[in-house]
């Protein structure tokens, strides 16, 4: 086997890989576990502001 077909072959796992990767991101399957991804950021800046009342809420009752 020589040099330029072992890129070929290379070149082509590569591209067959890039293929896999796209269906398995646009399948239907990973919408929600993709969309719980996306919005999880959100989830966690209203547990942080929840967090800072319930601590201000704490000191001004002392």
């Amino acid at each position: 086997m020589d040099y330029g077909t072992l890129r070929g072959l290379i070149a082509l796992l590569i591209f067959a890989l890039f293929i896999i990767i796209v269906v398995w991101s646009y399948s239907k399957k990973r919408k929600s576990a993709f969309d719980d991804a996306a919005n999880s950021i959100f989830e966690e800046e209203t547990e942080i502001k929840n967090k800072d009342k319930n601590n201000k809420q704490e000191t001004n009752n002392v």
